[in-house]
């Protein structure tokens, strides 16, 4: 599956184990993937926006930000570990089974961890150009492909029973004279993320993308907002 011998197979195990098993390490401390989910995250995220980054030499930041966002969201990188078999590796308490829809993709992100600390950010690029990008993944096909960010903020909100609100900031020119509409979205009373646009539906994308890239990084604002439902009332 990785393409080397891993060193230290302790961290892997510790990436395949999610928090339902209930393990603890020598120390007393908990053991499950979570730790290694946040740093192969933002490993992931360095390691295919230089793949981005090369790969459309000529494109702005917009554009690389969008394919990068396309490439680590969590539905892909779910895909991602049911192809390569590791959605099968997983170790959950079968009497607390959660269908959690994510944990696949949380997996994906703890090997990633998992690999830096092992081998180093060079393995880390090899794995994923390799035996991801070259093999699984269409970058040009996807970069092109149209992301309804809106509508999947909408299905979030949806799904956790809470309110959604864009609210428009302002309307000021750009340097060409162009409008420019600067809209921020909330969610149950909480402002999530803002976004510019030539165009109200523009800038409704935008601070949609950005809500939901805030929402999978920022644990302690995504429990607030669903666990506290009713902040809007």
């Amino acid at each position: 599956m990785l393409g080397f011998y891993p060193h230290k197979i302790s961290l892997y195990q510790e990436a395949l184990m999610h928090k339902s098993m209930l393990a603890q390490g020598k120390s007393g401390t908990p053991l499950n993937n979570e730790r290694l989910e946040f740093l192969g995250d933002a490993v992931l995220d360095a390691v295919v926006g230089e793949i981005v980054f090369h790969h459309f030499p000529k494109k702005r930041e917009g554009f690389l930000t969008n394919t990068r966002s396309k490439i680590v969201q969590r539905e892909s990188l779910g895909r991602l570990a049911t192809e390569i078999g590791l959605d099968k590796l997983i170790r959950q308490n079968e009497h607390n089974k959660t269908h959690n829809s994510y944990l696949a993709g949380n997996a994906f992100e703890a090997l990633i961890g998992a690999i830096y600390l092992d081998r180093g950010y060079g393995h880390c690029k090899t794995f994923i150009r390799k035996k991801i990008m070259h093999r699984l993944i269409d970058i040009d096909k996807l970069a092109y492909q149209e992301v309804n960010f809106k509508s999947k903020l909408l299905e979030w909100c949806q799904k956790h029973k809470v309110s959604l609100e864009y609210i428009l900031l302002d309307e000021t020119k750009a340097e060409d004279g162009s409008p420019l509409f600067n809209t921020k979205v909330a969610i149950n009373g909480h402002e999530c993320a803002r976004g510019k646009g030539y165009s109200k539906k523009e800038s409704h994308q935008k601070a949609s993308r950005n809500a939901l890239h805030r929402l999978k990084h920022d644990r302690k604002l995504h429990d607030e907002i669903v666990n506290n439902k009713h902040v809007a009332d």
